[in-house]
């Protein structure tokens, strides 16, 4: 159907964006589109592997995340955004991968459509 790309920009537990960009992503990936989903700023921390959502009322997202991979969307983490969350490489589950931001620029670019969360 056509490229997608989704921002990311806050953490996994603290409001919806994390649960809805992750929602938005598998059923655009299920509707047969070419999902990139970026996580930057905050976002990056839904790709930390343990998560512990333990009493924030918000649902566990790291099973929903490897979900979106396996379905083929591309997930991204922002570099310089790792390094401001203090998230390390090998804290990141495989399928992840890490870009600057020129890559983050060119692959919003190649996208027919962009949503933000």
């Amino acid at each position: 159907m056509g490229h997608i790309a989704m921002i990311l920009r806050k953490p996994p537990y603290g409001d919806i964006n994390a649960a809805e960009a992750v929602r938005h992503a598998l059923g655009a990936a299920s509707g047969e589109w070419n999902v990139s989903l970026i996580l930057v700023d905050g976002g990056v921390l839904l790709a930390k592997k343990g998560q512990d959502d333990t009493g924030t009322g918000f649902t566990n997202l790291e099973i929903t995340l490897q979900d979106c991979i396996d379905m083929g969307v591309a997930v991204y983490v922002d570099n310089l955004s790792l390094i401001e969350q203090s998230v390390r490489q090998d804290e990141l589950p495989v399928g992840v991968q890490i870009k600057n931001e020129s890559d983050i620029a060119s692959i919003l670019k190649a996208a027919d459509k962009a949503m933000l969360f």
